[in-house]
């Protein structure tokens, strides 16, 4: 008579972890809002008033400033939780 094909001993599953919730620090989202704000203000001003003390020297640095400063932003958003 062929066997059956019953399995003798229960298939292994391996205990369940507890996930622990990851919570961002608080000053995550303040810092990467302000970022974003300061980043696109010192574009606009730059477009505005580009002869303005301070940024009339910088010429087209003041774009890269502005962008820099919304990438950072950007960055900070990818840790947020």
């Amino acid at each position: 008579m062929p066997k059956s094909k019953i399995r003798k001993k229960a298939v292994y599953t391996p205990p369940q972890k507890a996930q622990t919730v990851k919570v961002s620090p608080r000053w995550l989202a303040p810092l990467m809002v302000t970022s974003w704000i300061l980043g696109i203000a010192w574009i606009a001003v730059y477009y505005i008033a580009p002869n303005a003390p301070g940024l009339g020297a910088l010429g087209n640095w003041n774009l890269l400033i502005g962008f820099g400063m919304i990438i950072f932003g950007v960055i900070l958003s990818t840790r947020w939780r």
